[in-house]
């Protein structure tokens, strides 16, 4: 099955694009996403996940919805859903 991958800021740098359709299996969860996207690219290894989780001041999205609100890691994706990943944000 396809979903749709989105970055932004310094995750967007390290992928070298905005967005980014991949096919995986139909039991793919978050975390295996994130795990295969830490693997994958340099600028992300130990940027998403912390011990398994999600790392504390990152925002991922599945569908616009946060994952730590759903299933954390373990949210299982179907064809079609868009996985939105940003960076910590900091400012005033």
């Amino acid at each position: 099955m396809d979903i749709d991958l989105r970055f932004f800021a310094t995750f967007r740098e390290a992928v070298g694009e905005k967005e980014r359709t991949r096919t995986v299996a139909d039991d793919t969860t978050v975390g295996d996403v994130l795990a295969s996207l830490e693997a994958e690219y340099e600028g992300l290894e130990g940027q998403l996940l912390a011990d398994g989780e999600v790392r504390p001041q990152l925002s991922v999205l599945k569908n616009g919805r946060n994952v730590v609100h759903m299933e954390g890691v373990d949210t299982t994706l179907e064809a079609g859903d868009v996985v939105s990943v940003f960076p910590p944000v900091a400012g005033g």
